[in-house]
């Protein structure tokens, strides 16, 4: 069973959004910048990538901290927010293909329903 609801996994499976990653560098400032992201269904994880990742200072931040915020999110018009959050664990994980896998200890979603 996913942590996410069936509601949450259709908005992050419906189109290809961008979403915005926040860690914690070692001084405690917090680092938020945009990010491609998959939903694996094997782990029920975000896994999130790039190019040159593993030299990014969101890939050390991860490494270092072991915790890492997403949001996924856009507007429909004239004004819908619609969000999910996903905040937990998350590995630094290097190799061919380096990437970070965020799995889900909390998560808030907004503006979903289709009213």
């Amino acid at each position: 069973m996913s942590v996410f609801s069936d509601q949450e996994l259709n908005y992050l499976l419906s189109e290809r959004r961008l979403a915005r990653i926040a860690t914690v560098g070692p001084d405690g400032t917090p680092h938020v910048t945009p990010v491609g992201w998959t939903y694996n269904r094997d782990l029920d994880t975000i896994d999130v990538g790039g190019r040159d990742f593993s030299a990014t200072k969101k890939f050390r931040d991860v490494g270092r901290s072991g915790r890492a915020a997403i949001v996924v999110d856009d507007i429909l018009p004239p004004w819908r927010p619609r969000a999910v959050e996903i905040r937990g664990r998350a590995e630094a994980i290097d190799g061919p293909q380096p990437l970070i896998r965020i799995h889900p200890d909390r998560v808030r979603s907004w503006g979903l329903d289709a009213s």
